[in-house]
C-alpha cells in the first residue's frame, strides 16, 4: 500500500498525530493486555515507523530541490528540531510499556521501533549531508555542524542501549548490522505489503473449450465413419483404412479446434488472477496477469509510436525483427474495504512494483569487452569497448478513461545492468 503521508513537523507536535494513535495503543495494551490489544499495538508501532521513514525522505527531498538558500537553511534546522522531538517523544512512550502487564515479546517490539527509528535518522542525515555537500555547497558549510552533531547523538544513544553500530575496522564487516537492518526493514514494510493467493484464470472456460474441440472432432468422425461404412459395408480392409485415416483426421481436427478457441478465448482472460488481502485474510480486490510473445503487427500504433524504433534498429532486426513481450495486468481495488482495513490512516491507493529479472538473457551475451584499435602517432593502439544490449519497455497506464504512456530503456551488457534511463 501507499504509506499515509504526513509531515515530518506534524509527526513531531505529537497531539492529533501518529503518535495519538501509538500512545492509546500503549496504553490499552499496558492496562488491558490480551491478544486484540496486542495485535493493535504492533500494528501501530509498525505504522509509525514506515510513516515517520517516508516523511524523512520526503523532506530532504523538498530541502533539496528547494531553489532559495534562506528557505533551505530554514527547512534544514526545522529538520533537525524535529528529529529530535520525535526521538524524545517515541523514546518518552518507554514509561508506559515498561510496566509488568507487558510481556518481553510485546516490549520488543517497541525497541525494534526504537532502534529502527534511530537507523533512519542516521541514515537519513546522511543522505541530507550528503546532498547539500553536492548540490549546495555554502549550505552545507553552514548546516553540516548540525547535521553531523545530530548523528552523533543517534550513535551515542545506539551505542547506550546496546544497539549494533557502523564499525570502521569490524572483523565481521559488519554483516550482523547489514542483516539485522535488512530484518528491520522487513518487518517494518510488511505492515502495508498486501497478501496475496494466485490462481489459473479461466481454468472452467478452458475445459468447456476443450469439450467443444473434442466435440467438433467427434461429430466430424462419427459423420465420416457412417458415410464409409454405408458405401463400403462392414469389416472390410478399405473400411479399416478409412477409419484409421478418420481417426487421425479427427484428433487433428480436435487439436486445431483448441488452438483456435484457446486463441480467441485468450484475448478475454488472463494467465493468473491473484486475490489481494490486507491483515491475514481481508479481501480487498484482485490482480489478473498474461504473458505473451506476439506479432509486431499485433502492437497497436501508439504503442510503436512510443518506441520510436530508429533506422539502425529497422536495420539490425529485418529478416529476425524484434522480439516483443507483451505482459499485461488488470487490478481492481474495493475502495470501502481499503479504508475499513487501515481505519484511522488514510491509504491512497497500491504502490505496484513489478521486478524483471535479466539473468537468463545475460547468460548468452556476448563478451562484454570488445577489441578497438585507433591511430596514434603513426601507430596503432589497442583499446577496449564495451559491448551493450537494450531492452525497451512501453508502459501503458489506464485508470478509467484516462491512458498514460512511459517508455525506459534498460542498457546492459554480461556484467549486469549499466543503465535504466527514461526516454
Amino acid at each position: 500500500m501507499i504509506t499515509p503521508t504526513y509531515l515530518l513537523r506534524d509527526i513531531a507536535l505529537g497531539d492529533h498525530s501518529v503518535f495519538q494513535y501509538l500512545e492509546e495503543a500503549f496504553h490499552k495494551l499496558a492496562n488491558e493486555p490480551n491478544s486484540k490489544n496486542e495485535a493493535n499495538y504492533e500494528y501501530h508501532i509498525r505504522m509509525f515507523h514506515i510513516i515517520t521513514r517516508s516523511a524523512l525522505r520526503r523532506e530532504i527531498q523538498h530541502i533539496l530541490q528547494s531553489e532559495l538558500a534562506d528557505d533551505r537553511q530554514y527547512l534544514v534546522d526545522e529538520y533537525i528540531s524535529n528529529v529530535r522531538k520525535i526521538g524524545r517523544h517515541y523514546r518518552d512512550l518507554r514509561r508506559i510499556v515498561n510496566v509488568p502487564t507487558i510481556q518481553k515479546e510485546m516490549f520488543d517490539y517497541y525497541l525494534f521501533g526504537d532502534e529502527f527509528m534511530s537507523n533512519q535518522f542516521e541514515q537519513h542525515s546522511f543522505y541530507l549531508h550528503r546532498g547539500l555537500q553536492k548540490m549546495h555547497h555554502s549550505d552545507f558549510e553552514l548546516s553540516k555542524n548540525e547535521i553531523l552533531s545530530l548523528v552523533r547523538e543517534e550513535i551515542a544513544y545506539k551505542r547506550s542501549k546496546g544497539y549494533l553500530v557502523v564499525e570502521e575496522k569490524a572483523q565481521d564487516k559488519n554483516r550482523w548490522l547489514v542483516h539485522r537492518r535488512g530484518a528491520f526493514k522487513k518487518y517494518f514494510e510488511g505492515q502495508l505489503l498486501l497478501n496475496s493467493r494466485k490462481k489459473k484464470e479461466g481454468v472452467l472456460a478452458m475445459q468447456v473449450l476443450y469439450s467443444l474441440a473434442a466435440g467438433l472432432a467427434m461429430i466430424f468422425g462419427a459423420a465420416l465413419t457412417f458415410l464409409f461404412q454405408k458405401s463400403l459395408g462392414t469389416f472390410t480392409m478399405p473400411l479399416f483404412i478409412s477409419l484409421v485415416i478418420i481417426y487421425m483426421l479427427k484428433d487433428r481436427i480436435k487439436d486445431l479446434s483448441r488452438l483456435y478457441l484457446v486463441g480467441k478465448i485468450n484475448k478475454r482472460f488472463f494467465d493468473h488472477k491473484t486475490v489481494i488481502r490486507v491483515k491475514g485474510d481481508e479481501e480487498i480486490g484482485w490482480c489478473k496477469e498474461s504473458f505473451d510473445f506476439v506479432r509486431e503487427d499485433t502492437v497497436p500504433l501508439r504503442v510503436m509510436k512510443h518506441r520510436d524504433r530508429s533506422r539502425i534498429v529497422d536495420v539490425e532486426s529485418r529478416g529476425v525483427g524484434e522480439k516483443i513481450i507483451f505482459y499485461r495486468k488488470l487490478l481492481r481495488l474495493d475502495r470501502v474495504a481499503l479504508d475499513n482495513s487501515y481505519g484511522d490512516y488514510n491509504i491512497t491507493g497500491v504502490v505496484d512494483i513489478i521486478r524483471f529479472n535479466v539473468s537468463n538473457f545475460i547468460k548468452k551475451m556476448d563478451n562484454p569487452e570488445i577489441p578497438l584499435y585507433y591511430l596514434k602517432d603513426e601507430e596503432f593502439e589497442k583499446i577496449s569497448g564495451e559491448k551493450v544490449y537494450f531492452v525497451n519497455m512501453i508502459f501503458r497506464f489506464k485508470l478509467d478513461n484516462q491512458t498514460s504512456y512511459r517508455r525506459y530503456r534498460i542498457i546492459f551488457n554480461r556484467r549486469g545492468i549499466k543503465k535504466v534511463e527514461k526516454v
